[in-house]
């Protein structure tokens, strides 16, 4: 019978491992390293993310179930202790790093050829157990923040942070990178002028909302469509001074675009965008949307609420595992054209992990089972 490929090993083919072997060596990650090389790790942890295990023990146990097909993975069966130590002790830089030279993989991959790029930022949080005592946060309440930039015309996220929850939205938007002439969209947890200002020196366009207490100074007041969503286009400047007679270093007209959305409830929308349309302006703004279904899309179907460690360096080797799975996945359905929802595609995935099956004909029957049916046992064996 013809050698197939599991749909696992097709997955792990879009990892870049020579970039990756690269941070092993830069990090020692394997330095006397006897039992669990830092690949076999990293391929059980994606294969923990993709078959929605929810343990170490269950990810230990279902590998030593296919332990006849980890050779071609170029892994090996794990045990539990070993596990758990090297998620504790192994530098989580090694997967950050390869996160990030996956992301870069996936964005030139994926994003399409437009006139400007926009970037959607927010963060999520993520409980942990309360014997997280690094991440605590209030009595008996431990968690963290992963603070995201995502590119929702390729749909995948662009940069990671992970912080303790207790660390404010706008102290990690500060050190997050900003690209130039960019547009970014964001909500009120990064209301800060000084931020803001840094964005417009370098040609950025803003798109957030206004707080309910800020006032604008009218400068010019713009004609908008009658009986529609829009209810005001305004140009005006923001106040001169903040708090602690401080100056504004934001001190250039902005615009205020007050809208009505389908609840009822009127936002005021606020951009450095003075030449826009109004309407361009508030469809930007709706695409936040795109980045909280992506966080909850992550959270549901990679099960990333279930930490398999408790210490920070797992935690953080966790989350950024969980993203190559995600990023893996996008990379594999770009490359076939049948199964269009990202959903719908990954429980294929999920079920069909270890079978030998060509992933861009996951929904066809296979067809020497369907030529030859007493193969079923030995093709799904």
């Amino acid at each position: 019978m013809q050698h197939k490929n599991s749909v696992f090993h097709d997955l792990l083919k879009h990892v870049p491992w020579a970039g990756f072997e690269g941070l092993v060596e830069q990090h020692g990650a394997d330095f006397r390293v006897r039992s669990l090389p830092s690949k076999t790790q990293l391929i059980a942890l994606v294969y923990g993310q993709l078959s929605g295990a929810q343990s170490l023990r269950e990810i230990v146990g279902t590998l030593q179930s296919h332990s006849a097909r980890l050779y071609h993975l170029g892994a090996e069966t794990v045990a539990r202790s070993t596990l758990s130590d090297a998620n504790a002790v192994r530098p989580h830089e090694v997967f950050t790093g390869l996160l990030g030279l996956l992301i870069g993989q996936t964005h030139r991959g994926l994003r399409r050829e437009l006139d400007g790029t926009t970037y959607l930022i927010d963060a999520t949080s993520l409980r942990l157990s309360a014997l997280s005592s690094w991440a605590r946060f209030s009595a008996g309440v431990c968690g963290v923040k992963a603070h995201v930039i995502y590119d929702p015309d390729a749909d995948c996220p662009v940069y990671l942070s992970v912080t303790p929850a207790k660390v404010n939205d706008i102290t990690a938007a500060q050190a997050m990178p900003i690209e130039a002439g960019a547009t970014y969209v964001f909500d009120l947890g990064y209301y800060d002028y000084s931020w803001w200002a840094e964005l417009d020196a370098a040609g950025c366009r803003i798109v957030t909302r206004f707080k309910t207490h800020t006032k604008l100074t009218l400068v010019e007041e713009l004609p908008v469509p009658e009986a529609g969503t829009i209810l005001s286009d305004r140009i005006g400047f923001l106040p001169a001074r903040q708090a602690g007679s401080r100056r504004n270093p934001m001190a250039d007209a902005v615009r205020e675009i007050r809208l009505r959305i389908d609840t009822g409830k009127v936002l005021r929308i606020l951009s450095n965008d003075l030449d826009a349309t109004a309407q361009e302006i508030a469809d930007l703004y709706k695409r936040r949307w795109a980045i909280e279904l992506f966080f909850r899309w992550v959270k549901q179907t990679l099960k990333i609420t279930r930490f398999v460690g408790r210490s920070e360096n797992a935690v953080r080797i966790h989350i950024a595992v969980a993203l190559i799975a995600f990023l893996l996945l996008r990379l594999a359905q770009a490359a076939q054209s049948l199964v269009k929802s990202p959903l719908a595609f990954a429980r294929l995935v999920r079920v069909n992990l270890m079978q030998r099956r060509r992933i861009d004909l996951l929904l066809q029957p296979d067809p020497i089972l369907v030529s030859n049916p007493d193969q079923l046992m030995l093709l799904w064996a």
